[in-house]
């Protein structure tokens, strides 16, 4: 499922995308928020993907909604990493956001 949404500025700055389409996401979701630089940050704690990996394996995290927040220089590469990761670990909710685009 790929979805984008809407989302509140956290203490990270990113210049999310923007997408014409998108819907708001409500409910306590994950974040996974990886800058310009490619530095990925867990809740708003840097992390690697093993970290990552760690913490989305527990029973708990994988019943959570994932929100990706990339900055829109970040790589392609990195993003589907974490794509991946939330696949191989049967997360189905992920979700990638955007800033609305108003025209």
């Amino acid at each position: 499922m790929l979805a984008s949404s809407f989302t509140f500025q956290s203490g990270i700055t990113v210049k999310l995308p923007r997408a014409i389409t998108s819907d708001v996401i409500k409910g306590e979701n994950l974040t996974i928020t990886i800058t310009s630089e490619d530095i990925i940050y867990l809740d708003n704690t840097i992390s690697t993907i093993e970290e990552i990996k760690k913490t989305l394996s527990k029973s708990s995290s994988k019943t959570r909604p994932i929100l990706i927040k990339a900055d829109r220089r970040a790589s392609l590469g990195r993003v589907i990493d974490i794509w991946d990761l939330c696949r191989e670990l049967g997360i189905e909710r992920v979700n990638i956001a955007t800033d609305h685009k108003n025209y």
